[in-house]
């Protein structure tokens, strides 16, 4: 008898403990975990009054805290930590990080859910950071205007 189907969560472990993921897989676990969100936070320090933080992120039961050290090795940066209670997270929060590797996979590997739409938002916001737009007023309102349009369910 096979000693895995007396065990399957020791199955589970033993294939996920050294994973190593491919970029559908990536997409497609997106799709269903992933989450492009942009913070606009007012901060009196910051030249325009706001503070812009754009992350993307993944949740996950602990128990499937392994997945989500896999994404991160996949992407080779963000941080895995406590997101609530029993729940765990892969976040880039980092503009260059997001910018220069997040964008670029999903522009190159589309999600293939609605979820795509709030990628290109997303991708928008990165765009208009990089070019400095986030330290002006009326850069604030056009990042704004795109935010209230991201993870809106059926509204989108």
């Amino acid at each position: 008898m096979n000693e895995h189907m007396d065990n399957p969560q020791r199955l589970y472990v033993q294939s996920h403990s050294s994973t190593r993921l491919d970029a559908q897989w990536v997409v497609g676990f997106t799709d269903g975990e992933g989450c492009f969100y942009v913070g606009i936070n007012p901060h009196p320090d910051m030249t325009a009054g706001f503070q812009v933080l754009p992350e993307f992120t993944i949740v996950q039961h602990k128990h499937d805290i392994k997945l989500l050290y896999a994404i991160k090795s996949f992407f080779g940066c963000g941080v895995v930590r406590v997101n609530h209670d029993d729940r765990m997270a892969y976040r880039v929060r980092s503009v260059e990080h997001l910018g220069k590797i997040i964008v670029p996979f999903f522009a190159n590997y589309p999600l293939r859910s609605i979820k795509n739409v709030d990628f290109i938002r997303f991708r928008r916001v990165i765009e208009l950071i990089n070019k400095g737009e986030h330290l002006k007023p009326e850069g604030i309102e056009k990042i704004r205007a795109i935010t209230m349009l991201m993870n809106r369910g059926k509204e989108r």
